[in-house]
């Protein structure tokens, strides 16, 4: 497991996440602001993901996806923990604990280890069918 990749990989995640949940607040499509920047963060945190997954597996598939999705997860909930709760959350009169123990918090944590196994899972399975098809088609 390259740890530097899964933090650097995870680090660009968090701030496009941010930038799009921030950006969220000023593009005014549903009456509770809250709820549609969750919800952009909720769409666009699977994309992100997948993309930041297809970067970490380029090289090969050695890692398990939950522990690179867990990896990307781990490193968004420090920064948050350090940017996004002080300086987002808390002047907005939430709290760190109110933050951490949202259920929409852990459906979007959940959203990165599913979305980092799926993407391990269905590389392997093409790989697998692409090395069945070259070998049938070689013999």
């Amino acid at each position: 497991m390259n740890t530097k990749k899964i933090i650097g990989i995870g680090i660009v995640i968090w701030i496009i996440g941010v930038s799009l949940f921030t950006l969220s607040f000023y593009i005014p499509v549903l009456e509770d602001p809250e709820l549609q920047a969750n919800a952009v963060l909720f769409i666009s945190v699977p994309i992100l993901v997948w993309v930041g997954a297809k970067q970490y597996f380029k090289n090969g598939l050695n890692t398990q996806g939950y522990r690179v999705g867990l990896g990307f997860f781990m490193t968004s909930m420090t920064l948050d923990a350090l940017f996004t709760v002080p300086f987002l959350m808390i002047p907005n009169g939430s709290s760190y604990y109110q933050f951490y123990t949202d259920i929409g918090f852990w459906l979007i944590g959940s959203e990165f280890l599913i979305v980092a196994m799926l993407y391990r899972g269905v590389k392997l399975l093409s790989n697998k069918n692409f090395n069945t098809n070259t070998k049938t088609q070689t013999s």
